[in-house]
């Protein structure tokens, strides 16, 4: 039985995943506040068979991601070489964002797991070869602030001593 749970909330947070990521787009194209965003999308486009418990999960991803989207980006600029945030696609770009997003402020979601629900998102919304580019920024973005809190802990282990 908790099993299916887990399944059950799995695959609710993947859907909030993919209207975050629609809404996170549509951010892109047009300026507005997170709230103005979040109810545009929930009244005109959103799934009405979606639960509470998932557009609030959705519009934390996007509220957050769009908040900290700045140091976001500047974090995959440091992975994305030749590659200007601007002149990637949009789903591309949406898709780095969110994940990053859950890297650094989604605690209870591990960071492999944000990669794979990257992953599969840009399968579904974007094409073969983003999902390649997508991965290879992932991984070392994650590496990255893997390496940072080995550190981090290093020092913290060290200054205890």
């Amino acid at each position: 039985m908790s099993l299916d749970k887990t399944e059950k909330s799995s695959g609710t947070r993947h859907k909030a995943r993919e209207c975050a990521l629609q809404m996170l787009f549509a951010a892109d194209l047009v300026s507005g506040d997170c709230e103005t965003l979040t109810s545009n999308y929930w009244h005109e486009l959103g799934d009405t068979s979606i639960d509470d418990k998932t557009r609030a999960f959705a519009n934390k991803l996007v509220c957050g991601t769009l908040k900290n989207v700045a140091a976001i980006d500047d974090l995959i600029r440091t992975r994305a070489e030749h590659w200007r945030i601007e002149r990637m696609a949009i789903v591309d770009r949406n898709v780095l964002r969110l994940a990053v997003y859950e890297f650094l402020h989604q605690d209870d979601t591990p960071n492999a797991v944000a990669i794979n629900e990257a992953l599969e998102i840009a399968r579904r919304f974007s094409t073969y070869e983003a999902t390649q580019f997508i991965n290879g920024i992932l991984d070392a973005i994650k590496q990255d602030l893997d390496s940072q809190a080995a550190k981090t802990e290093e020092k913290s282990h060290a200054s205890s001593i």
